[in-house]
């Protein structure tokens, strides 16, 4: 009997040393699909070096944030590592994330059957504009626009449309809207639901299209439409802190961090920069979980 495995599914634009040191955190039981920046300047070298892992890259989009593009690469993603029947739990990341446990606790303390995801119905009262429906009412251009170079701009056609009231409508038979983190690990049965979705329901997937951050709609909403809901466990096994504003929303993680995040059960911290303090933290992490038996470590 084969052993099973797992699937790293990452999307990224910059700074390729810390996707390497989530390789290396691993062992073999996991592969690695990896969606870059179709626009990234990247020398993605490092990446096709490595040898003792599967680790597959993919530059097929060039993807704004808060684009459709993005939604994308991560199905991309999803439906290459389904491509494995050995690969039974899917976590989605960003090259921001690190994990923190043990490579064993996958294994051990996860049900892989089960998913793990945020869901919550829409409106929600934690998101801006109109409780968030503002990001379906209106035509969204992330994909045409870089809100992170011209944010003013990207955001005066929703200003526009509201001024001469136009909101976009909703095909027939449109299913219960929800909403949720954009990370999550799936079950690879849910997964490959979601995945062929677009070819059973077509005009829902091209209604995502001109949706901002579409992804923290889609898996949510194509599941609680699905016979897999409920199938979910509780959360989304990643550690975000959405309180403090350190550097952003979510807050840039640091060795401050640490003994929550080891007492959480997220298998994934999200989100660290390149500074030191993160850095700090990465080395902290690593030191516990080799510790507590994570299999292969290196400094």
């Amino acid at each position: 009997m084969r052993q099973p495995k797992q699937a790293i599914l990452i999307t990224a634009y910059k700074n390729i040393d810390p996707i390497l040191q989530i390789i290396d955190y691993f062992d073999n039981r996991f592969e690695f699909y990896i969606h870059i920046d179709k626009k990234s300047i990247l020398d993605l070298s490092s990446l096709y070096q490595i040898t003792d892992k599967k680790v597959y890259v993919y530059r097929q989009y060039s993807v704004n944030w808060g684009g459709f593009n993005h939604l994308k690469a991560i199905l991309l993603l999803a439906e290459e590592a389904l491509k494995n029947e050995e690969n039974t739990l899917f976590h989605l990341i960003t090259g921001e994330d690190f994990p923190c446990k043990p490579t064993a606790y996958f294994f051990e303390n996860i049900d892989c059957t089960k998913d793990y995801i945020d869901v919550f119905k829409m409106p929600h009262w934690a998101w801006p504009d109109n409780g968030g429906m503002d990001r379906v009412d209106y035509y969204n251009f992330h994909d045409l626009l870089n809100a992170k170079k011209r944010g003013r701009l990207v955001n005066l056609p929703v200003k526009i449309q509201k001024m001469f009231k136009l909101k976009r409508s909703f095909p027939a038979n449109f299913p219960r809207l929800y909403g949720g983190s954009t990370y999550w690990s799936l079950s690879s049965q849910t997964l490959q639901y979601v995945v062929d979705y677009p070819r059973r329901n077509k005009p829902f997937f091209d209604r995502m299209k001109y949706t901002f951050c579409a992804e923290e709609f889609y898996f949510q909403t194509v599941i609680m439409d699905s016979p897999f809901a409920g199938n979910r466990a509780e959360g989304n096994l990643r550690y975000i802190d959405w309180s403090s504003n350190r550097g952003g929303r979510p807050a840039f993680l640091d060795e401050s961090d640490f003994p929550e995040i080891i007492a959480s059960n997220a298998l994934f911290a999200r989100k660290l920069d390149m500074q030191n303090k993160a850095m700090n933290l990465r080395k902290m992490l690593l030191a516990a979980n080799r510790i507590n038996g994570s299999g292969k470590m290196n400094d």
